[in-house]
Protein backbone atom coordinates (compact mmCIF):
# COMPACT_ATOMS: atom_id res chain seq x y z
CA UNK A 1 0.00 0.00 0.00
CA UNK A 2 0.97 3.53 -0.94
CA UNK A 3 1.32 5.30 2.55
CA UNK A 4 -1.56 8.26 2.17
CA UNK A 5 -4.07 9.77 3.88
CA UNK A 6 -5.98 7.69 6.77
CA UNK A 7 -8.89 7.26 4.02
CA UNK A 8 -6.77 4.81 1.92
CA UNK A 9 -6.81 2.12 3.81
CA UNK A 10 -11.29 2.46 4.15
CA UNK A 11 -10.51 2.94 0.29
CA UNK A 12 -8.64 0.16 -0.46
CA UNK A 13 -11.03 -2.17 1.30
CA UNK A 14 -14.38 -0.68 -0.16
CA UNK A 15 -12.67 -1.24 -3.74
CA UNK A 16 -11.93 -4.80 -2.37
CA UNK A 17 -15.69 -5.09 -1.21
CA UNK A 18 -16.91 -4.17 -4.44
CA UNK A 19 -15.12 -6.45 -6.48
CA UNK A 20 -16.11 -9.32 -4.66
CA UNK A 21 -19.63 -8.07 -5.05
CA UNK A 22 -20.04 -7.95 -1.21
CA UNK A 23 -23.08 -5.60 0.48
CA UNK A 24 -21.47 -3.32 3.12
CA UNK A 25 -22.70 -0.53 5.09
CA UNK A 26 -20.33 1.92 6.32
CA UNK A 27 -20.88 2.18 10.01
CA UNK A 28 -18.01 5.53 10.89
CA UNK A 29 -20.55 8.19 11.70
CA UNK A 30 -22.74 5.92 13.98
CA UNK A 31 -20.09 4.17 15.77
CA UNK A 32 -17.84 7.22 16.28
CA UNK A 33 -20.92 8.86 18.21
CA UNK A 34 -20.59 5.82 20.59
CA UNK A 35 -16.83 5.10 20.20
CA UNK A 36 -14.17 7.45 19.65
CA UNK A 37 -11.77 5.18 19.42
CA UNK A 38 -12.82 3.58 15.95
CA UNK A 39 -11.94 5.55 13.12
CA UNK A 40 -13.96 3.40 10.51
CA UNK A 41 -15.87 0.68 10.03
CA UNK A 42 -17.51 -1.51 7.77
CA UNK A 43 -20.25 -3.83 8.37
CA UNK A 44 -20.23 -6.88 5.32
CA UNK A 45 -23.28 -8.36 4.92
CA UNK A 46 -25.01 -9.40 8.43
CA UNK A 47 -22.40 -10.01 10.98
CA UNK A 48 -18.79 -9.79 9.64
CA UNK A 49 -16.65 -6.01 10.25
CA UNK A 50 -13.98 -4.22 9.15
CA UNK A 51 -12.52 -1.51 11.41
CA UNK A 52 -9.87 0.77 12.05
CA UNK A 53 -9.16 1.69 15.50
CA UNK A 54 -6.94 5.24 16.81
CA UNK A 55 -5.40 3.21 19.03
CA UNK A 56 -3.73 -0.16 17.06
CA UNK A 57 -1.28 1.46 14.68
CA UNK A 58 -1.20 0.04 11.10
CA UNK A 59 -3.80 -2.52 11.60
CA UNK A 60 -6.70 -3.50 10.05
CA UNK A 61 -8.92 -5.62 11.93
CA UNK A 62 -11.25 -8.08 10.45
CA UNK A 63 -13.93 -10.33 12.63
CA UNK A 64 -17.14 -12.25 12.15
CA UNK A 65 -19.31 -12.57 15.53
CA UNK A 66 -21.58 -15.80 16.16
CA UNK A 67 -23.97 -15.04 19.39
CA UNK A 68 -25.64 -17.72 21.11
CA UNK A 69 -29.24 -17.92 22.68
CA UNK A 70 -29.58 -16.75 26.38
CA UNK A 71 -31.36 -19.86 26.77
CA UNK A 72 -28.61 -22.18 25.71
CA UNK A 73 -26.26 -20.54 28.25
CA UNK A 74 -27.07 -23.81 30.29
CA UNK A 75 -24.90 -25.89 27.81
CA UNK A 76 -21.99 -23.61 27.24
CA UNK A 77 -20.32 -24.01 30.17
CA UNK A 78 -16.87 -25.81 31.26
CA UNK A 79 -18.36 -28.49 33.08
CA UNK A 80 -19.89 -29.64 29.77
CA UNK A 81 -17.92 -32.71 28.43
CA UNK A 82 -19.04 -31.36 24.82
CA UNK A 83 -18.38 -27.57 24.91
CA UNK A 84 -14.97 -28.17 26.09
CA UNK A 85 -14.35 -30.58 23.49
CA UNK A 86 -15.89 -28.00 21.28
CA UNK A 87 -13.81 -25.20 22.92
CA UNK A 88 -10.95 -27.26 22.56
CA UNK A 89 -11.24 -28.14 18.59
CA UNK A 90 -12.53 -24.15 17.92
CA UNK A 91 -9.18 -23.44 19.55
CA UNK A 92 -7.40 -25.70 17.45
CA UNK A 93 -8.72 -24.96 14.04
CA UNK A 94 -8.23 -20.83 14.48
CA UNK A 95 -4.21 -21.66 15.83
CA UNK A 96 -3.90 -23.87 12.66
CA UNK A 97 -5.63 -21.05 10.48
CA UNK A 98 -3.47 -18.35 12.05
CA UNK A 99 -7.03 -16.78 13.22
CA UNK A 100 -7.74 -15.27 16.32
CA UNK A 101 -10.82 -15.97 18.80
CA UNK A 102 -12.56 -14.78 21.65
CA UNK A 103 -15.10 -16.05 23.48
CA UNK A 104 -17.89 -13.38 24.43
CA UNK A 105 -19.03 -13.59 28.22
CA UNK A 106 -22.38 -11.90 29.32
CA UNK A 107 -22.02 -12.43 33.47
CA UNK A 108 -21.16 -16.00 33.71
CA UNK A 109 -23.07 -17.01 30.08
CA UNK A 110 -21.10 -17.60 27.11
CA UNK A 111 -22.98 -15.05 24.97
CA UNK A 112 -20.85 -15.38 21.71
CA UNK A 113 -17.59 -16.27 19.89
CA UNK A 114 -15.95 -13.91 17.40
CA UNK A 115 -13.08 -14.78 15.15
CA UNK A 116 -11.15 -11.89 14.00
CA UNK A 117 -7.83 -11.15 11.71
CA UNK A 118 -5.87 -8.24 11.44
CA UNK A 119 -4.45 -6.86 8.04
CA UNK A 120 -1.00 -5.22 8.21
CA UNK A 121 -1.96 -1.38 6.42
CA UNK A 122 2.02 -1.46 5.14
CA UNK A 123 0.87 -4.57 3.29
CA UNK A 124 -2.95 -3.91 2.77
CA UNK A 125 -3.90 -4.99 -1.00
CA UNK A 126 -6.83 -6.25 -2.45
CA UNK A 127 -5.00 -9.65 -2.18
CA UNK A 128 -4.42 -9.38 1.45
CA UNK A 129 -7.53 -8.22 2.42
CA UNK A 130 -9.12 -11.16 1.00
CA UNK A 131 -6.72 -13.33 1.92
CA UNK A 132 -7.86 -12.34 5.43
CA UNK A 133 -11.82 -12.35 4.85
CA UNK A 134 -11.74 -15.72 2.99
CA UNK A 135 -9.81 -17.14 6.27
CA UNK A 136 -12.26 -15.86 8.49
CA UNK A 137 -14.84 -17.46 6.16
CA UNK A 138 -13.18 -20.46 6.06
CA UNK A 139 -12.77 -20.91 9.90
CA UNK A 140 -16.14 -19.58 10.15
CA UNK A 141 -17.44 -22.65 8.74
CA UNK A 142 -15.53 -25.00 10.76
CA UNK A 143 -16.32 -23.58 14.00
CA UNK A 144 -20.38 -24.41 12.79
CA UNK A 145 -19.38 -27.22 11.94
CA UNK A 146 -17.76 -27.93 15.18
CA UNK A 147 -20.83 -26.83 17.32
CA UNK A 148 -23.29 -28.82 14.99
CA UNK A 149 -21.28 -31.93 16.02
CA UNK A 150 -20.56 -31.47 19.69
CA UNK A 151 -23.55 -29.35 20.49
CA UNK A 152 -26.51 -30.11 17.70
CA UNK A 153 -29.27 -28.01 18.32
CA UNK A 154 -27.76 -24.99 19.83
CA UNK A 155 -25.48 -24.75 16.84
CA UNK A 156 -28.46 -24.59 14.39
CA UNK A 157 -30.37 -22.31 16.34
CA UNK A 158 -27.53 -19.58 16.82
CA UNK A 159 -26.62 -19.53 13.37
CA UNK A 160 -29.72 -20.03 11.40
CA UNK A 161 -31.04 -16.11 12.49
CA UNK A 162 -30.44 -13.44 9.91
CA UNK A 163 -27.41 -11.75 12.78
CA UNK A 164 -25.47 -14.81 12.40
CA UNK A 165 -25.67 -16.20 9.19
CA UNK A 166 -22.22 -16.71 7.59
CA UNK A 167 -22.39 -15.12 4.26
CA UNK A 168 -20.28 -11.94 3.52
CA UNK A 169 -23.08 -11.51 0.46
CA UNK A 170 -26.04 -10.14 3.00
Amino acid sequence: MVQGTDKEPKRIVEESLKTLGAKYEDQTNVIRAKNQNIQWQLRIGNNYIVRKNTDNDGRIHVSVTLRFNPSDSKILVSTNPTFTKAAFEISEICTICGIGHQWINVGNDVAGLAIFDYVDELILDRVSFHKSLENIVRVLNHVQKILRVNLGEIARDSMTGEESTSSIYG
